[in-house]
């Protein structure tokens, strides 16, 4: 019986290559069918590749720390054989390997959006590392230095923020927005709205939504620049990025435009779930044309985000702070956000841009405008 191909497995839109970054058997181990053979990280997620068949890991063509491309084969099983006494036949072509997403993100991972985090301490990036890290010691006092490898996402995150800034005309509009209303409406739905839905009512929805609300009115902030073109789409996919130790992956919240607030819910719930559990796919993270960022859950109160080429608009949410606010010319106090709209110049003009800020804080002021399906 021929020996089985083990390949790297399809890593999606745009990536050519990804890092073995172990393997979790050796040669002469004994496979059973689903076993976990190998990881590897692509730019964008890390995965497991798994055995189809049962037999012996009879040879492994590449090491730990390899760059490896879609489709290459990297090692042989021989099905059927004991531990210990795979046969020397010769590989001929057979099934692929089956990919699954390895579980490397962790549970407390929170949900934001494409607002990119400061690199992680040394400590966390010398997990991912496929190679050891050097240390140096001068002698002044035993102070030393540590150098580590960047993760493949880490790269990747720091290639395409540099071809933001190189490429698009970055400008930030800001605006705050009175969340009263929305709190308001959670707090007197809330619970009902649970016993329907099945799913707790947070605020990413009401973003989401008033996104839709405002590319409608503004379709170049859902746009993009190709060549001498303008792309644009009629349809919303949101980026709903989840914030981890190793970087952040950004899977998509598909036809925004179409969803209410429960439903918004529930697919967020769905992709920060997976990619806890290591349930993300490479098609998850494909596309995308608008980006929201939520600082806030960290505690940040103003940013300029960046934008995630090639889109041509970010919201930036930020953290809700209690602040003295003058309605009918007199002082009372608000639970206030700051919001940030990062677009790009060339295609989006300033008025355009304040215009679509307005429009969202707007939708916020009168969530009744929304598709709430109590």
């Amino acid at each position: 019986m021929a020996d089985i191909e083990i390949r790297v497995p399809s890593l999606g839109e745009s990536e050519t290559e990804a890092t073995l970054i172990s393997w979790l058997k050796q040669e002469g181990d004994h496979v059973a069918v689903d076993d976990v053979i190998a990881e590897i990280e692509s730019d964008k997620i890390t995965m497991e590749v798994t055995a189809l068949d049962a037999g012996v890991l009879k040879k492994i063509l590449r090491q730990a720390g390899d760059i490896v491309e879609p489709g290459e084969v990297i090692a042989f099983i021989e099905p059927g054989a004991e531990q210990g006494s795979a046969a020397e036949a010769q590989p001929q072509a057979a099934p692929v390997a089956q990919q699954k997403p390895v579980s490397k993100l962790k549970a407390e991972a929170k949900v934001e959006t494409t607002e990119l985090p400061e690199a992680p301490q040394a400590k966390q990036v010398a997990a991912e590392a496929t190679v050891a890290p050097t240390q140096h010691v001068n002698g002044n006092g035993g102070r030393t230095e540590e150098r580590v490898p960047m993760s493949g996402l880490r790269r990747r995150i720091a290639e395409r923020l540099k071809m933001a800034q190189n490429t698009a005309a970055l400008l930030t509009t800001f605006n705050e927005v009175n969340m009263q209303p929305v709190l308001d409406l959670r707090k007197r739905f809330g619970h009902s709205f649970q016993e329907r839905h099945g799913i707790k009512l947070g605020l990413m929805s009401f973003f989401v939504q008033a996104v839709a609300q405002a590319v409608a009115k503004y379709p170049a902030l859902n746009a993009y620049i190709d060549g001498d073109d303008i792309v644009y789409h009629n349809y919303l996919d949101v980026g709903i990025a989840v914030s981890t130790e190793k970087g952040l992956v950004v899977p998509v919240l598909r036809n925004a435009e179409k969803l209410s607030l429960a439903e918004i819910e529930r697919q967020i719930a769905d992709l920060a779930t997976r990619a806890r559990e290591g349930g993300l796919m490479p098609d998850d993270l494909k596309g995308g044309t608008f980006s929201i960022t939520n600082g806030g859950i960290f505690g940040s109160l103003l940013s300029t985000p960046i934008l995630n080429p090639p889109q041509s608009g970010i919201l930036g949410m930020h953290t809700i702070q209690k602040r003295p606010v003058v309605e009918d010319d007199d002082i009372v106090i608000r639970p206030m956000m700051y919001l940030a709209l990062t677009y790009d110049h060339r295609l989006i003009d300033g008025a355009e841009a304040v215009r679509f800020l307005v429009s969202v804080k707007e939708a916020l002021e009168f969530p009744a405008s929304l598709h709430l399906n109590l």
